[in-house]
């Protein structure tokens, strides 16, 4: 099949069903919705797999323009994508994962009655984050990054008659606009400076180190990046997304529009190796937000709160990865996170199917036996996130340790921290929920075959995952790096200089500690069961931890309720005393007006004839006096 026809099915066939799923919503059944959408993903992904074998990396990648877009004064935009390395390795995630969860989906939302709409907003959803990804050029990318802003707001406040699922959509919403103004700005620096928004044109011209406009160009784009995948500042909005159906969030929020934020920079990559300063504020803000949303997923008790927590952290890790120039280790981590992260949340979505709602996991506990499937696939999913050898984030996350490592023993020192109290607050959630005693009153049961059969798959590619990137130390030839290279300059400057033994020994460090680590849990949470109690009787520092440092206090203190007492006395007192009886007075003068000058016309022809005259005495007058 001809591959530029192939490239635009890609895209086409998610918002095909996006189209037809809100058009005949009304019309079609759960199961017959969940059924179209599944099956236009999969073709999406069949369409990704077809270019994949069609590819030549190393002729670089290839241009599908689709039609000429923008044309005004002297901007020359094309609608057109680009399909190299780094595209399609972001295509399979989306597709390959996004199919999974489409599926999964069928079986999680059998019973709600607005599921037809669901799936048209899952496909168009997909659809987006495919633009964004395939784009050849920044405008498209973000044509793209609003779709996916704007699904992301209708997804989590899908379950709309909650009103704090609706604040949390609303929160999700604004926090991703003022990501997107940093973007916006980006784009017209890079704009006024190369006369041109595609990424081949713009990188090749690209150069000057530390030039104040690549600086600014740069810290925009990152400022963009923070807002989609959730770093501090604006990290709060993610785990309130949770409000949002749990596919939603292994979907959006675990595996793909947190991952734009990545994409992004690696894209740019030849941008950000000319800016060191920005560089430096990548890796230091990325290593404050891995460590303080781990911190705060030591004592979350939803289920799903810890996982989210677990993402913002994992993201963290990956801006490290950008901020050290290991583009490769920071996309190697995205896939290998895309696989166990979706895995966990699918996990935790099928718990809470089987307890018919319940999230608290101080109300869970035995269900090993009931959930097996289930039971068994999370496992699997935690000891990935743990890092424990030969598990796919094993390798990913030991790969940007060792980068740290070279750059810094502290930096490593903090990243380790960092791990292990993943580890410790991952398998706190599995031994509450799956081991001892059951603590609920639901009668526990295994989901259908629709929701466990993707999470076989999904346990699958988290253990073999590690061999898309196997280092040289275990034989393999770092293969998604080489593979990259091709669409990312910045990959090519990498450079891992550690020593094999200097390799084995921090390998060998980590997997000691994290052990420890996974046996205090133990024996805390799987022998004893031990639960956290009341907030409020906790020492001031475990209970500013559990309250998430109070940044969402403080964030409501600082701006949500001045611009909330700013909106409420503008309109009291602007609009209400100023701007209302100004317009009421405008209009009633007119009309006051209007009623004059109609009483002038009386239809008396001797009238007119001698208005005219007036007129025409008064015209004569000033032009003379003017003369």
């Amino acid at each position: 099949m001809n591959q530029d026809l192939l490239a635009a099915l890609v895209p086409a066939l998610p918002l095909a069903g996006a189209i037809i799923l809100a058009s005949l919503r009304r019309k079609l059944s759960a199961n017959a919705a969940g059924g179209l959408a599944t099956a236009l993903i999969v073709g999406a992904f069949a369409a990704s797999v077809l270019l994949f074998l069609g590819f030549d990396a190393a002729q670089g990648g290839r241009t599908v323009k689709l039609l000429d877009w923008v044309r005004l004064a002297g901007m020359d935009i094309p609608l057109a994508l680009r399909i190299d390395a780094l595209s399609l390795t972001m295509m399979f995630i989306v597709t390959g994962v996004g199919a999974l969860i489409h599926l999964y989906s069928i079986g999680y939302m059998h019973a709600d009655e607005r599921a037809a709409t669901f799936f048209a907003q899952l496909n168009l959803f997909t659809f987006a984050m495919l633009l964004l990804v395939m784009g050849s050029n920044f405008l498209v990318t973000f044509i793209g990054w609003e779709g996916v802003g704007l699904c992301s707001y209708l997804l989590i406040g899908f379950w709309y008659r909650t009103p704090e699922y609706n604040y949390a959509a609303r929160k999700a919403f604004v926090m991703n606009r003022i990501g997107d103004v940093g973007m916006v700005l980006a784009m017209v620096l890079l704009f006024q400076r190369f006369g041109t928004l595609e990424y081949d044109a713009i990188m090749d011209r690209a150069s000057g180190v530390n030039d104040p406009l690549m600086v600014a160009a740069t810290l925009f784009l990152f400022l963009g990046a923070t807002g989609k995948s959730a770093q501090i500042p604006l990290f709060t909005w993610l785990p309130d997304a949770m409000a949002g159906p749990t596919p939603v969030s292994a979907l959006i929020h675990a595996a793909t529009m947190v991952t734009a934020g990545i994409f992004l920079t690696v894209r740019s990559s030849a941008l950000f190796e000319l800016a060191p300063f920005t560089q430096d504020i990548i890796l230091w803000v990325g290593t404050a937000t891995a460590l303080l949303a781990a911190s705060i997923g030591l004592f979350q008790n939803d289920i799903k709160k810890v996982l989210a927590y677990s993402t913002v952290s994992q993201l963290g890790y990956m801006f490290v990865a950008l901020g050290l120039g290991s583009y490769s280790a920071a996309m190697f981590h995205v896939t290998t996170h895309a696989f166990f992260k979706a895995l966990l949340f699918l996990g935790a979505g099928s718990v809470i199917h089987a307890l018919g709602g319940e999230q608290d996991i101080r109300r869970m506990g035995g269900l090993k036996a009931p959930v097996r499937t289930t039971y068994i696939t999370f496992l699997i999913g935690t000891i990935a996130i743990a890092g424990l050898p030969l598990m796919s984030g094993f390798f990913s996350k030991d790969l940007i340790m060792a980068f740290a490592f070279q750059r810094s023993p502290v930096l490593f020192a903090l990243l380790l921290a960092g791990a292990l109290m993943t580890a410790f607050y991952m398998f706190r959630l599995l031994f509450l929920v799956f081991h001892g005693s059951y603590r609920g009153k639901a009668h526990p049961h295994e989901s259908p075959l629709t929701m466990t059969v993707p999470l076989m798959v999904l346990s699958v590619l988290s253990v073999a995952g590690g061999l898309l990137n196997l280092p040289h130390l275990f034989g393999g030839h770092e293969a998604m790096k080489h593979f990259l290279e091709t669409a990312a300059e910045g990959i090519r400057y990498e450079s891992l200089e550690l020593s094999a033994m200097t390799e084995i020994v921090l390998m060998a460090l980590t997997t000691v500690l994290v052990g420890v680590v996974i046996y205090i849990a133990h024996g805390r949470f799987a022998v004893k069961a031990t639960l956290e109690g009341d907030e409020a009787a906790m020492p001031f520092l475990k209970r500013l931890v559990a309250r998430r440092w109070r940044v969402d206090e403080l964030y409501r203190a600082l701006f949500e309720r001045p611009f909330g007492w700013l909106s409420t006395n503008l309109h009291a007192i602007a609009e209400n005393r100023v701007v209302a009886p100004l317009v009421r007075g405008v209009g009633d003068a007119a009309l006051r007006v209007g009623e004059t000058v109609r009483g002038l016309q009386t239809g008396n022809a001797g009238f007119h004839l001698l208005a005219m005259l007036c007129g025409l005495i008064l015209l004569l007058t000033f032009t003379l006096m003017g003369g």
